[in-house]
């Protein structure tokens, strides 16, 4: 089996909008919305779908919004292993100024976890994985749930021989860099490169340097740091490579990050070499950010900016 399990513990149902231009004081009068799920696993999973991969997506849901991201991702023929928590699901939402094109989004946080949510979330997230070789955490870890969560997950999942790419934020993220797992692969996106940094990384070999540097530790495997326009810098042990492609219209970064996660995963379930798949995430990122609101990429556009990239070692 070479489908991709992904896991979304704080999942969003994701609203998109527009209006004439966002000020402060009268009632705004926004267009008809985009409903989509979102969270960073339920992206990734959606991606690969687009991309004509397969997966099994495992979310933690809660309460009428729960109900209906997964109607959301019924519609979008996204497998779904759903996991009953006791908080409701959160709810995002983007708008954008139709006078500048500027976008603002809003997350609203979800509500804590409890220790047997936790207990629960491990114990299905085990099951769910057998047979799997490749699983994808991607996202926050939900409120309630210990800083630790992606290292037990990855200890769980090594008992099976399935590895584990992660991609997620904040003090999960911190922990996991303080306290090395050696996961399979860590993606960081630019901002959370250079504050792990503690300075900026303003060229290519600055996070060559920083991305070795977290292999050399034991953090991961493959560390694979965003660099927007400029594409991505991918190190292991055994390859250094910067992939990038060209420049494209960016209408919304929405999931452009999760894209990158999923398409790069689905080369890597399916064998592909590290430098394809790292091309093919740079491509889904850059298919995604032409694409308004919460909408994700378009497998045609994916495979014909694909074909434009390009990749050198470093």
């Amino acid at each position: 089996m070479n489908r991709v399990l992904t896991i979304t513990t704080n999942p969003a149902v994701d609203m998109a909008t527009t209006v004439a231009q966002v000020i402060a004081g009268p009632k705004l009068r926004c267009k008809a919305p985009r409903w989509d799920a979102g969270g960073g696993g339920v992206n990734v999973a959606r991606a690969i779908r687009k991309l004509g991969g397969d997966s099994l997506a495992l979310v933690a849901v809660g309460g009428a919004l729960g109900e209906k991201l997964l109607a959301l991702l019924a519609a979008e023929e996204v497998a779904v292993e759903p996991v009953p928590v006791s908080a409701e699901t959160r709810i995002s939402f983007a708008v954008t100024d139709e006078a500048s094109n500027d976008q603002f989004r809003f997350g609203v946080p979800g509500d804590r976890l409890s220790a047997q949510d936790a207990d629960l979330l491990l114990t299905r997230i085990s099951e769910a994985a057998k047979g799997h070789t490749l699983a994808v955490f991607s996202g926050s870890v939900a409120p309630g749930l210990p800083d630790d969560f992606v290292g037990r997950i990855n200890t769980a999942l090594a008992a099976g021989a399935t590895r584990l790419v992660v991609d997620t934020s904040a003090a999960a993220l911190t922990h996991l860099l303080d306290h090395p797992e050696r996961v399979h692969v860590l993606r960081l996106d630019g901002a959370e490169a250079e504050a792990a940094a503690g300075h900026p990384l303003t060229s290519i070999e600055e996070s060559r340097r920083f991305a070795k540097s977290l292999v050399e530790k034991g953090v991961a495997e493959i560390v694979v740091m965003g660099r927007g326009a400029d594409g991505s810098v991918l190190v292991s042990h055994d390859a250094q490579i910067h992939a990038w492609g060209p420049h494209v219209e960016v209408r919304s970064k929405i999931g452009a990050g999760d894209t990158f996660v999923g398409a790069f995963s689905l080369a890597l379930s399916q064998n592909e070499p590290v430098q394809t798949a790292l091309m093919r995430g740079v491509a889904g990122a850059a298919a995604t950010v032409q694409t308004e609101g919460t909408a994700l990429c378009d497998r045609q556009e994916a495979e014909a900016l694909f074909a434009q990239c390009q990749w050198v070692e470093i």
